[in-house]
């Protein structure tokens, strides 16, 4: 989860780019709270609140993994 307005997390997300280029998706997950708990619930973080600000970041995450990897 990223949060623009924390310094650290914009020089990691910068630092991982510069590293790792292609290799990093671009998709940016919200800081939420709700996906934040989910595991505390047992839950992945669809199943805990598919109507969340970070689901559909989530959602298309999981997508351009699973395309990557069946290129693979």
């Amino acid at each position: 989860m990223f949060d623009p307005r924390n310094n650290l997390a914009n020089e990691v997300s910068a630092q991982l780019i510069q590293h790792f280029g292609d290799k990093v998706f671009r998709t940016i997950i919200p800081r939420n709270i709700r996906l934040a708990e989910a595991p505390s619930f047992g839950l992945p973080a669809l199943a805990h609140d598919k109507d969340s600000r970070g689901a559909l970041p989530t959602s298309l995450s999981q997508a351009k993994m699973l395309r990557r990897e069946d290129r693979a």
